[in-house]
Parts: structure tokens; sequence; C-alpha cells
């Protein structure tokens, strides 16, 4: 789950972390009366979006007064907001976030992540902040520095050293960075967090450390433990059939193809997808209805594929261990008729009960193809949607 920059910079500085001086608007009958907590002078203003590049994008602005500052307001709430990472129909803005100006010396890079692959936290810090990571690393990857580190209950001294040891930070700086490592760590572990990076982390002219902008993902399957995160869920940043399906606990993500698919389990999903696109089409969502599915399950997530108006036809990719093939057919058969499904429509069963599975659906009287393998199922509902 993400949440904003406002949202994240808050909990930084709930744990002692240094951050500017802000204040979020949801509506602009409230600028005027929320401004009077900010020194006046220079503001920047932000939109708030679960996406980066904003700045790219006119999502954020510099103003130089108040009045600059209702203008550049009023012209970025309702604005919709295309950066990189939004594609190219954007985001609409609900809520800005103004701060006090900073007057920037440096910009540096910092994040904190867990890394799956060796169970270790993980800082990453860089001295090119306020730019894609990822182009660093390829471009100048002597620029950063990774440091793993095994969970325990807190961070120490010389760990810290060797995280900021790239940024040549005076003996007050440093302070001022153990408690911002201290922090990130307390977060990452306390609100099982997945990500919080902090990039630009700023030194400003008169030496101090602000985190500029920050941005923190948490785990879902957590959200549980952690209603004071799940609060701040925002729903408007959210895809609706994501939403939806997380009602019934259904793995899905909408993509742009044209080829709905329905599978059980991550990794036979992927496959699915990268079939499909090997067959010269692309999928409309990654879905992955889980290993005990029931015909409640399965007709939601039909029912999912179906109100995405890309999709031109459905591949049901099914292997029955713990599930069974027949109760997955005789759901697809259920929503099928409820739906009056005007789709072509591909199954592949293997595994528990497919004979029983298959005949169920060739007993339909509806045009379902069956297919008797992955490569023959995609093959099938690429030749049937053109």
């Amino acid at each position: 789950m993400n949440i904003h920059e406002y949202q994240a910079k808050k909990i930084l500085e709930e744990y002692g972390a240094p951050v500017s001086k802000g204040i979020v608007v949801f509506s602009l009958n409230e600028l005027d009366e929320k401004i009077k907590k900010l020194k006046i002078g220079e503001f920047v203003v932000k939109a708030q979006i679960h996406a980066g590049g904003r700045g790219k994008g006119g999502g954020i602005k510099l103003v130089k007064n108040v009045d600059e500052l209702s203008i550049q307001a009023k012209k970025m709430f309702g604005m919709k907001l295309i950066t990189p990472q939004t594609g190219p129909g954007g985001k609409e803005v609900k809520r800005i976030y103004i701060e006090e100006a900073s007057d920037i010396s440096k910009e540096l890079y910092l994040s904190c992540l867990i890394d799956r692959e060796s169970s270790k936290i993980t800082f990453i810090s860089s001295t090119e902040g306020g730019m894609d990571i990822e182009k660093v690393a390829s471009e100048t990857p002597e620029k950063i520095i990774t440091n793993k580190i095994d969970f325990k209950n807190d961070i120490e001294t010389d760990e810290i050293e060797k995280i900021i040891k790239i940024f040549s930070f005076n003996s007050e700086q440093k302070i001022i960075a153990n408690k911002l490592i201290k922090a990130l760590y307390k977060i990452l572990i306390e609100k099982d967090a997945s990500l919080i990076e902090i990039n630009p982390l700023i030194i400003t002219k008169d030496e101090r450390i602000v985190c500029l902008d920050a941005k923190m993902n948490f785990d879902d399957n957590a959200l549980f433990r952690r209603p004071e995160i799940l609060q701040l869920r925002d729903l408007n940043e959210e895809e609706p059939a994501e939403i939806e399906a997380s009602k019934y606990d259904l793995a899905y993500i909408k993509l742009n193809g044209s080829i709905g698919c329905m599978v059980n389990g991550a990794g036979l999903a992927m496959a699915t997808m990268d079939i499909i696109k090997l067959y010269g089409k692309e999928p409309a969502n990654f879905l992955d209805v889980g290993g005990g599915a029931t015909k409640e399950k399965v007709s939601a997530a039909f029912k999912l594929i179906l109100s995405d108006k890309n999709v031109k036809g459905i591949l049901i990719n099914i292997f029955g261990g713990i599930m069974r093939c027949d109760v997955i057919a005789q759901g697809v058969l259920d929503v099928a008729k409820e739906t009056n499904l005007s789709v072509p429509l591909v199954v592949r069963l293997a595994g528990t009960n497919f004979k029983e599975g298959k005949k169920i659906l060739d007993n339909s009287g509806l045009k379902i193809l069956s297919a008797i393998d992955l490569n023959d199922a995609a093959k099938k509902i690429v030749e049937a949607i053109k």
C-alpha cells in the first residue's frame, strides 16, 4: 500500500526525522486559513498523487508569494497530472501539499527497504539526489553504496557510519543523520513498511539536513495489525477494480492489453501473460485467484475481468492442486450465463477433477473453447479475438 508524501513526512516527523514544514489542503476553501500556519515567503506547491515524476508533469511549482500560491493552487486542483509513472491517462489531483521553500545547497538520496533475496534490511545511499536512482545505478554506479543489515532490535553505530559515509557530513550533521537512520529503521520494522525513500535528502545553505520529499510503501499482508496505516489509504489513487479485488482476497493488477487472464498461482499467471505476448497480444490484467478458490471467488474474478472495457477475450488457465477443476468450471459457467458473455473464452484445465470440469464446460451449450495445454490455450484465444 502506498501513501502520500505529506503522510510519509508526518510519520517521519513523529519518529524524530527532520522534515520541511508544510500543510495539506483538500479544497481551495481551506487555503487561506491553513496558509497562516506557514512563514510568509516562498512556497512549494506539490500535487499529491501516488506516482513519481510529478515535477516533470507540472505537479511541483515554486511560488514567490501568497498571490502566486493561490493562482497555482487553483490550476493544480482537479488537473489531470501525467507523469512517466501514471500512464497516458494521468491522475486527477484531489489534494495538494504546500511547504516552505528550502534554500538548497546539495541534494542527496537515501532509502531503506526489505531485500527479499537476502532477507535483510537494506540502505541505499547516493550523492545524486533528485534523480532517477535506476539511471544513476546504470550510468554512475560508483555514486551509490548499498548496506545490508541483519534484522535486530536496533541499528548499530558502525552500521550507520557505513550508510552515511558517502555524504561526507560534518560532525553536527552526523548527529542528525544518526537520528534519521534510526528513524527509518524503526519505521520499517514498527510500521511494516517495505520501502522508505527520501529523494531528495537535502543540505540547506545553512547546513541543515532536511527530508525534502518522502515516499513510503507498506506490506499489504500486514495491514491487519497496522490500523493506523490502513487509515492512510487513499482509494481515489487506486484502480476501482483493484479495490473490488481486495474485497475477495484476489491478487489483481490492471494492465493495458486486450486478453483477460484468470489463473491460480502467481508463477503460472506470469507464464500465462508471457505466452500471450509470445503470440503477439497483450494481457489485460494479472489475476491470481489463489489455491483454494470457491465458486463465489471465481465469479468475482470473472466479473472483474469483464468490467474492463479493453477486454476482447478471456483465457482461464487453472491447474487443480488444492483447487478442484469442476468447482472452477461450474463457477465460470454460472457467471458466463449471468453476464451473457459475449467475448471469446478459452479454458485450460489440468489437475484435480479436470475431466469432470471439462465435461461441465463441454455440455454447457456455450461457446467455450477447450485447450489441451497452455500453448494451445494462448494460440486459441489470440486467434479467437482476431
